[in-house]
């Protein structure tokens, strides 16, 4: 095209105010470039870093996003599928609650691009991006006893999902491989609004634990509010270590010890799996891609004092 003919063009779309009709164009080329992200709990800092990877990745590729929070609830996922299937997503990416199998079956049958993020679906065949969260929780736990921790606890939300699930079985592996009793009494699971109940009921026994795993960041802020209610203090009183990197972590007093997922590198990784399936028919075997979660080493865990033990 000479420049000349890109010029009148231009100067004819700004005169007639011209804008591509994207509904249109979507239904020659049968895509969208859209992609459909559905988030368990948008308030996790987790799922923020995932999602911003994720749009980081589908606009280097001319692709848009869609955001959605499900709040864990099977019928607000359920929802949010149907309208953004609706909307002629070309794929979707989503943190499932497990409870919608039915669903989750139908668009494997179709061949939908679909990729599960942060949990798995036993029976869903489908790309997986999670966290080693049984071998993540293990070491956490094996940090513990080497600074010489033997009455270790857990607070954690209610297992009703793979990922909470793997996480207590890694502070039970980690118990085991310690030789420390494994007692129902220090593992506390609990809905959000129940924590610091939790945290309180586990500070009033009469041998209160010297170290506590919290299962994600939102139950760590709890914890530190009960923990301040209570004048517990960390780490003398109570060493920490919680699930998930947060942005005060480093500058808290005391600054607080991690298990930081690659947020950035996961979010990314699931958005290259779905627009791979969505841009390529010879679709491959769906694996798991599970990442090592990092262990930030800070001030609230402190080896135990020879009277403590």
């Amino acid at each position: 095209m000479g420049e000349g003919t890109k010029k009148r063009i231009k100067e004819a779309i700004e005169q007639l105010n011209y804008h591509p009709n994207f509904l249109a164009r979507s239904l020659k080329q049968k895509k969208s470039r859209t992609i459909g992200i559905i988030a368990a709990n948008i308030l996790h800092h987790y799922s923020t870093q995932v999602c911003r990877a994720i749009e980081d990745f589908c606009q280097q590729h001319n692709y848009h996003v869609i955001i959605c929070n499900a709040d864990d609830d099977p019928k607000k996922e359920k929802n949010y599928i149907e309208m953004l299937l609706a909307k002629q997503v070309d794929g979707l990416i989503v943190v499932p609650t497990g409870e919608n199998m039915a669903l989750y079956e139908e668009l494997v049958k179709q061949d939908f691009p679909l990729v599960f993020m942060d949990r798995k679906v036993e029976g869903v065949a489908v790309d997986t991006v999670t966290l080693k969260n049984r071998i993540a929780a293990m070491e956490a736990v094996n940090q513990f006893a080497e600074y010489g921790h033997r009455h270790i606890a857990m607070i954690t939300l209610l297992p009703k999902v793979s990922v909470r699930e793997e996480r207590i079985k890694g502070y039970f592996d980690g118990l085991q491989g310690n030789f420390l009793g494994k007692s129902d009494e220090l593992l506390r699971t609990a809905e959000i609004v129940d924590v610091q109940g939790e945290f309180e009921s586990l500070m009033n026994q009469d041998s209160p634990p010297t170290a506590l795993l919290v299962g994600n960041d939102l139950v760590l802020m709890e914890v530190l509010r009960a923990a301040k209610r209570l004048g517990v203090v960390l780490p003398e009183q109570l060493s920490i270590i919680s699930f998930d990197e947060v942005s005060f972590a480093d500058f808290i007093n005391p600054p607080i010890t991690t298990i930081a997922q690659p947020a950035f590198e996961m979010g990314k990784k699931a958005a290259e799996l779905l627009l791979n399936k969505v841009e390529d028919d010879d679709q491959v075997e769906p694996a798991d891609y599970a990442y090592d979660g990092i262990l930030q080493i800070r001030q609230s865990v402190a080896r135990l004092r020879e009277g403590q033990r």
